[in-house]
């Protein structure tokens, strides 16, 4: 039987322990995107698993393929990127449970899935040879950069002609609340009117985290511009920080612009407006009758959970297999066993980054390709009137290869090498713990290259007396060599000492590598 959505692990954290947590991280300056987080603040998902929920309600996203009004059809968008954002926002957990941190998906990660549309009436039977014949519709996501992370995604309903490309980036910083702001994002297109819909990734600020009740509030104005001459402009109002407004409130607008060029920003007529909770039920009001023409209650409206192929079929760079061990330990509540099965990926990950460096080579991504410039955004985003829209050069713009998603079924991803750094025989079915071990190797050549010390290297089988040893050995480590860059980017930190999990440390870059091990010594179950 196909696998359906992972359960939450049982995992609940003390709030003294939490606040410990967050005082940690409190003192790191910077993007923490990349950090590692202790197991209890862990969800049981990776960040590739996210952009499922544009797609967990079928019905809403193929709606729009279906109306020949172009201002209907503006206003049906509108309520596909609202009614989304629910699941987006809690990774389809039940909000009484809080948010947790997904996974930091590895370069190269990708999550496949489909969602049934066979109830839904096709009005189209040309799909254009992706996915043929089916009445469904599927997701492609990958994580196509590390540094900056990126994931970049596919949405398509071929039978009904809609397809959404997207990516996005995240900028995550603390400061009494997460902040995370997303650079990137999707355009929307329909075949049957040649139609493209320019979507945002909105701003996410995580609020009620020291209090121990965490829930996100999206934050800022953002416009859904259509290439057909309307455009959506949304607010989010939510419940401000010192009370005030309602909690995932937002007030949305409709415009229709009286010019034939989208690009035109001048005179625009109000046709419709939008207004409630993203989080629970918002109408949608025809300025013209004052009346109630549609509606949508994110809180009762039942999701169609992702189906997936079983974990064994998968390939070893899909997320559920890939973070299989990792997801096994959450959801059982066994920390060490977390960090260990943790370790193993990140370190694998690690050791590849280092190969390519040594070899001059570069990643090769699957699905997706990066671009210098994407003319349909330049050309619509004229239209935003709210500087909606942040891209990062770096991070770059990525569209989708149509060619390798017809391809997609036949699973071979990078073949030859699993995430963890181990070779995977052809056909191999394991979850990773027969393929043929390549990590001692690289951990012979890591200590080859360093100066001979008792530092610690996340995944390693050490005494405790060298555990202890590396403890008392980092501040003198990090004085004499400083920063050193073995993973993510560096966390910045005050020039003045700073102590994180009871280590202090004098310098001014602390690497993640180092603040792993400081959690894990600080949150992990195994005795020292």
């Amino acid at each position: 039987m196909p696998s359906q959505q992972q359960p939450s692990p049982p995992t609940t954290p003390s709030r003294s322990t939490l606040k410990e947590f967050l005082a940690s991280i409190a003192t790191i300056q910077g993007d923490l995107s990349n950090i590692t987080a202790p197991p209890f603040v862990l969800g049981s998902y990776s960040t590739t698993e996210l952009p499922q929920y544009w797609g967990d309600h079928p019905n809403l996203f193929v709606a729009p393929a279906q109306e020949p009004d172009a201002g209907k059809r503006a206003a049906l968008v509108l309520k596909w990127f609202l009614g989304s954002l629910r699941n987006q926002q809690y990774a389809g957990r039940d909000p009484s449970d809080g948010v947790k941190k997904p996974l930091n998906a590895f370069l190269g990660e990708i999550f496949m899935g489909k969602w049934d549309a066979s109830s839904i009436p096709s009005p189209n039977n040309d799909n254009g040879g992706e996915n043929p014949g089916d009445n469904e519709t599927t997701l492609i996501s990958e994580q196509v950069s590390h540094h900056p992370p990126v994931t970049a995604c596919r949405l398509s309903n071929a039978a009904h002609g809609i397809h959404a490309t997207g990516f996005t980036q995240q900028e995550i910083t603390f400061s009494g609340t997460v902040s995370i702001k997303q650079k990137g994002y999707a355009i929307l297109h329909i075949d049957r009117f040649d139609e493209d819909f320019l979507i945002p990734v909105p701003n996410v600020k995580v609020r009620g985290i020291l209090s121990g009740a965490p829930y996100p509030e999206l934050v800022g104005t953002y416009s859904i511009v259509s290439s057909s001459g309307f455009v959506a402009e949304v607010k989010f109002e939510g419940k401000g920080f010192l009370g005030g407004g309602t909690k995932n409130g937002f007030d949305a607008k409709v415009y229709k612009i009286n010019s034939s060029n989208v690009e035109d920003s001048g005179e625009r007529e109000l046709i419709y407006t939008a207004t409630g909770q993203w989080n629970s039920r918002f109408s949608i009001v025809s300025t013209q009758t004052g009346k109630e023409i549609d509606a949508f209650d994110a809180a009762s409206a039942p999701s169609r959970p992702i189906t997936v192929v079983p974990r064994d079929e998968q390939d070893p760079w899909e997320s559920r297999r890939a973070w299989g061990g990792v997801i096994d330990a959450l959801n059982r509540g066994d920390m060490q066993g977390t960090v260990a099965a943790k370790s193993r990926v990140e370190e694998g990950q690690r050791g590849m980054r280092r190969a390519e460096k040594e070899k001059k080579e570069t990643w090769k991504q699957v699905f997706f390709r990066k671009e210098q410039r994407d003319e349909r955004f330049e050309r619509l985003v004229k239209a935003d009137r709210h500087a909606s829209f942040n891209v990062d050069p770096q991070g770059g713009i990525w569209m989708v290869d149509i060619d390798m998603v017809v391809k997609g079924g036949e699973r071979k991803f990078h073949e030859g090498v699993a995430p963890d750094g181990s070779r995977c025989m052809k056909n191999d079915k394991s979850d990773g713990d027969d393929h043929e071990d390549l990590r001692s190797e690289r951990r012979e050549e890591v200590v080859r290259q360093r100066q001979p010390s008792n530092e610690i290297k996340v995944g390693d089988s050490e005494s405790v007396s060298s555990r202890s040893r590396s403890r008392k050995d980092s501040k003198q480590e990090a004085d004499r060599k400083g920063s050193r860059d073995l993973s993510s980017s560096s966390s910045s930190l005050p020039s003045s000492p700073t102590t994180i999990g009871g280590v202090t440390h004098i310098n001014s870059q602390l690497e993640n590598i180092q603040i792993e091990e400081m959690l894990r010594n600080k949150y992990s179950s195994a005795r020292r």
